[in-house]
């Protein structure tokens, strides 16, 4: 029988009335992750997705780097299929582990008997299998309980299943199963993480980034469409909704006291994002914001920023030191892409001393200075859809 993989289910499995919705959800976006590398047969069965190559082209090597990266599985492995018999399990130990057991110091059995119809408990399948691969392999030590190398035998329904150690999968709920949700993107560290964590959950993204040309790259704007490139490895594809904010910025600069530049413009911000996130059929907004990290990032100045949307607005990585958003960003492969130098709009007209816990009054009496609905009408106008899909 050809290699299969082995997806287990994380948190699915504790779901009630609504657990096939979850587990078909799952299996969908499995097939569609498999596509690009061959056909595959992909079904569900006792909490777990076998992934099956049809025939002889498939890229095993790219489904399997593709299966670590889907949602929904809490770990993933590869295995060798075989009869439910004892001589064929010992067989296919021999044939699909024999180099990884024979280079192994010391090893142990593990076993699983679903299939209750097996003459044998999951004990005693240890105990036959141990005992004969201690047989074949004399120079591997036998230690149940900290081995170099475990192998795995599991009886299920259909066949028996032989595999090493298993590796993680990406965890969560599967995309698409926990609604939509508009991500503000910046070019920084944070927001892609953001993205990440909130998609973890099975939402689906819609990015909101804004640009402002002159005042920020072309090579700016590609930055940000390579993270939300990037993302997609995970989330899946999404659109970049590229919303032109040169206007607006010049006209706080021109108008409002500098000490309130920044929590102007992020309010125009959310105004805007919160639009295109309801045309979209997203249900909240997504940002980086990190409490205490930058002036704009008090409780204060985030609640007067928050207070001119109606939605949701959720913060994933509220609490977190930057140093376990970078270690998640290296994980998903954001992290050097987003320490490229070249500035998002966030860094324009800059204020030296920017208002840390404005009050909602003062700032709503500053803001009526602008026209504020007619530029965030020209604004959405102004605002570039950029499709984005992984190409790795």
């Amino acid at each position: 029988m050809n290699e299969i993989f082995l997806l287990k289910l994380g948190e699915i499995v504790l779901k009630g009335a609504n657990k096939k919705a979850f587990e078909n959800k799952l299996c969908t976006n499995v097939s569609r992750r498999m596509r690009p590398f061959g056909a595959f047969k992909v079904s569900i069965l006792q909490s777990t997705v076998y992934v099956e190559p049809e025939n002889e082209t498939c890229d095993l090597d790219g489904a399997w780097d593709a299966c670590h990266t889907i949602f929904g599985a809490v770990s993933i492995c590869r295995c060798r299929p075989c009869e439910k018999d004892l001589d064929a399990i010992f067989a296919a130990i021999q044939a699909y582990l024999g180099d990884d057991l024979a280079a192994a110091k010391s090893f142990k059995v593990e076993s699983k008997r679903s299939d209750k119809r097996f003459p044998l408990n999951s004990i005693q399948i240890s105990q036959e299998i141990g005992g004969r691969l201690a047989e074949a392999y004399p120079e591997v030590a036998v230690d149940v309980h900290d081995p170099d190398y475990t192998v795995y035998v599991e009886v299920r329904d259909f066949a028996a299943y032989v595999h090493g150690p298993a590796e993680p999968g990406a965890g969560g709920l599967p995309t698409g199963v926990g609604g939509r949700a508009g991500v503000l993107l910046s070019g920084g560290i944070d927001s892609p993480v953001a993205g990440y964590m909130i998609a973890k959950r099975g939402v689906e993204l819609e990015a909101i980034h804004f640009f402002s040309y002159p005042y920020t790259s072309e090579r700016a704007k590609e930055k940000v469409l390579e993270l939300a490139r990037r993302m997609t490895r995970y989330c899946g594809r999404m659109t970049v909704n590229v919303v032109g904010f040169t206007e607006i910025q010049e006209a706080i600069r021109d108008h409002c006291p500098e000490e309130y530049f920044t929590i102007i413009m992020r309010r125009f911000m959310m105004r805007i994002a919160e639009r295109i996130a309801l045309d979209h059929g997203c249900g909240c907004l997504v940002t980086g914001e990190n409490l205490g990290q930058v002036a704009s990032q008090t409780m204060e100045a985030m609640a007067v920023t928050h207070a001119v949307v109606h939605i949701p607005v959720f913060h994933p990585l509220i609490g977190m030191d930057k140093e376990e958003i970078v270690r998640i960003a290296r994980r998903i492969d954001t992290l050097e892409t987003s320490i490229l130098p070249y500035e998002d709009c966030c860094t324009v007209f800059t204020p030296k001393h920017p208002k840390t816990k404005p009050k909602l009054g003062a700032v709503e009496e500053v803001e009526s200075r602008l026209e504020v609905e007619a530029l965030i009408e020209r604004a959405l106008q102004n605002t570039e859809l950029v499709k984005v899909r992984y190409h790795g």
